[in-house]
């Protein structure tokens, strides 16, 4: 409700409406702009995943591989195996699904086009430049991938001593699943120890998993080493 306060004076008067001081009165924090972090989701998901991926996906082979073979050279070239095989599963893997999706949402685009009786190409080609694209999600993909599988080749792979060599690459990959860890919980606002805990707990555990059972396979003499 607007209340109207009238000032006398000698000569004339002033009217003031309260409404400007309310108006006047509002803090800064009204006009602020909220981020919603969970547009960051699906980019965030897609790199992380992939990083994530290629260096336990190459760190389990290479355990599993000097589970039962401990000359460097075997776990080198299982190692760089995984990082190839992985990377192109993965960027073929991707532009599958992101084509299948691309091809789903084209065509519901031209299913209410057609509805409303609209034919305008140049509104399809716009619609069509805002949906993602197979092709560099394929890229991103298997390059995330890359660089994950890499680090666990660049730790050990210079390290001739059998234990030091498997040490060093546990160290290697646990350092870098805290800052996976850590990293997707700043960029999407999530709880920093949580999230590298999960991590990092669920890395070590596939890990384990992968030389114990390799390991346990190689004891029975069913593969020749």
């Amino acid at each position: 409700m607007t209340t109207t306060i009238i000032l006398h004076d000698s000569k004339h008067k002033t009217t003031k409406d309260n409404n400007s001081d309310v108006e006047s009165q509002q803090t800064p924090e009204a006009t602020d702009v909220i981020f919603d972090y969970a547009k960051r989701a699906q980019w965030l998901r897609a790199a992380l995943l992939g990083a994530n991926d290629g260096l336990l996906s190459t760190a389990s082979l290479m355990m599993g591989v000097g589970a039962v073979r401990e000359d460097l050279k075997a776990m080198i070239l299982t190692g760089i195996a995984g990082l190839v095989a992985g990377a192109c599963s993965m960027a073929i893997g991707e532009f599958v699904s992101v084509y299948s999706q691309y091809d789903i949402e084209i065509s519901q685009i031209k299913r209410e086009m057609k509805s409303s009786r609209n034919t305008n190409n140049n509104e399809l080609e716009a619609k069509k430049n805002e949906l993602p694209s197979p092709t560099k999600a394929a890229v991103a993909s298997g390059t995330a991938f890359a660089v994950g599988a890499v680090v666990p080749l660049l730790a050990s792979g210079f390290i001739r001593g059998y234990y030091v060599r498997v040490g060093v690459l546990v160290a290697a990959v646990s350092m870098t699943l805290v800052g996976f860890g850590g990293l997707s919980a700043v960029l999407g606002r999530a709880p920093v120890v949580k999230s590298t805990f999960r991590v990092l707990v669920g890395g070590l555990v596939a890990m384990g998993v992968t030389y114990g059972l390799t390991k346990a396979v190689g004891s029975t003499g069913l593969v020749s080493t």
